[in-house]
């Protein structure tokens, strides 16, 4: 190969390095820190919520003031032709004039507001959570997956060799032809399923991709490591923070605050609202008279009120109850979570110090005996089985346990 060469595929080989390692994928925390900056979901509640923020003020902001002009006797009595200019008519009334809402009104509007945007700045935070929920949930059977296809390819690589010892037993006329086509079988399925396998993996890959706003082909780095998992869980303290940060509840307590400000405002309009003015009269071209004006509304339909003062009450009655409710589903859905991890993190153990090093024993033991021809080939499939699976059930419980926590999290609005 000349030096020209060489240095070329060098070249090409740093490169390809080079942009695996800029890939997101290899851990959880590239992708969530995608998502976090280009998510659509979570632009479109965050822009929601800084659009509620920017009603508070107006909802508790003065109306406008209004001026109103009359011209009075614009024919002067049909001695001319009609005009429209204060100096040359009978009389012209300007008033100039302000709303006044009744006193605590337009701090209680502010207040309702307020609650809303609250409410709008829990749902972007529930986004959130639910987004970085599925991505973790959905990364951890893309890394299951990845390993999964690992395993059944060294799967497939021992199958050869058991068939190449199957061949060279029945050669030596020590083994059945059979064997042979046993150990084929075997590989045959392993195929099979290995091509299953790697199509999951890449809907999986293309899932991920759709939750990042990417196109579904992007190209994604291989799964390389899983987030560590919090050395004990107590239960109790999960509840307290389940209570406190959980955005659900966050988003119905603001929903409560905001049924006892309108109910509030429901018994306040009990009460009238003024309108006051000054009002000058110009005859001529100059001004001759000033006058006052106090108005208000006179709240007469007391029925009507009534019936808005009770619905108020229900609704603060009913947002009560539907906090009181999501509170209990979420801490079973807790309660589940927690006992699905540990149960998960249990079953990791057994499988590491007991299942796997049987299953390997089993194995070493029924090769050995093949060998020597004091095991059939069938026993020694079957303890390759044993492995396979063994080593299958250990992943499938650190994924467990990787899912279980992402539901947790989820549950808290916070990572552990």
């Amino acid at each position: 190969m000349t030096p020209r060469l060489s240095g070329l595929l060098l070249a090409l080989l740093l490169t390809s390095a080079v942009h695996a390692e800029g890939l997101p994928g290899a851990n959880v925390e590239s992708l969530l820190a995608i998502a976090r900056e280009g998510s659509p979901d979570l632009r479109m509640v965050r822009l929601e919520a800084e659009a509620a923020r920017e009603r508070i003020g107006p909802a508790g902001a003065l109306p406008d003031p209004f001026l109103r002009v009359e011209l009075e006797n614009i024919t002067r009595g049909g001695t001319q032709t009609a005009t429209l200019s204060p100096a040359n008519v009978g009389d012209t009334k300007y008033l100039l004039a302000q709303p006044l809402p009744f006193w605590g009104k337009r701090d209680l509007k502010r207040d309702i507001a307020a609650a809303e945007a609250d409410q709008a700045g829990g749902r972007a935070a529930d986004t959130w959570a639910e987004v970085s929920g599925r991505i973790k949930g959905l990364y951890a059977q893309y890394w299951l997956t990845h390993r999964a296809v690992q395993l059944t390819r060294e799967n497939i690589a021992l199958s050869r060799q058991l068939e190449q010892i199957a061949q060279v037993r029945y050669a030596g006329g020590l083994g059945a032809q059979q064997d042979a086509i046993r150990a084929q079988v075997e590989r045959s399925t392993l195929d099979n399923e290995l091509v299953g396998m790697e199509t999951d993996y890449r809907q999986q890959a293309a899932f991920i991709n759709a939750m990042l706003a990417r196109n579904a082909d992007a190209p994604l780095a291989e799964p390389s490591a899983l987030r560590p998992l919090p050395v004990r869980l107590d239960a109790a303290k999960l509840s307290e923070r389940l209570v406190e940060r959980n955005p659900q509840l966050a988003i119905e307590a603001a929903r409560i605050d905001g049924a006892g400000k309108s109910r509030d405002l429901a018994y306040r309009n009990n009460f009238p609202d003024f309108i006051v003015g000054v009002q000058p009269m110009q005859v001529g071209d100059r001004v001759d008279a000033w006058n006052l004006m106090l108005e208000m509304n006179i709240p007469l339909q007391q029925g009507t009120r009534r019936s808005q003062e009770r619905e108020s009450e229900r609704m603060l009655e009913a947002a009560s109850a539907r906090k009181e409710a999501l509170a209990h589903r979420l801490h079973g859905e807790l309660s589940g979570a927690v006992a699905s991890l540990e149960a998960a993190r249990m079953s990791e153990e057994i499988t590491r110090n007991r299942l796997l090093p049987q299953a390997e024993l089993t194995f070493k033991s029924a090769l050995a005996g093949y060998e020597t021809g004091k095991v059939d080939f069938a026993t020694l499939l079957d303890a390759q089985r044993q492995i396979r699976n063994a080593k299958l059930a250990l992943l499938r419980a650190q994924a467990s346990q990787q899912q279980r926590l992402a539901d947790i999290e989820r549950l808290l609005g916070e990572d552990l």
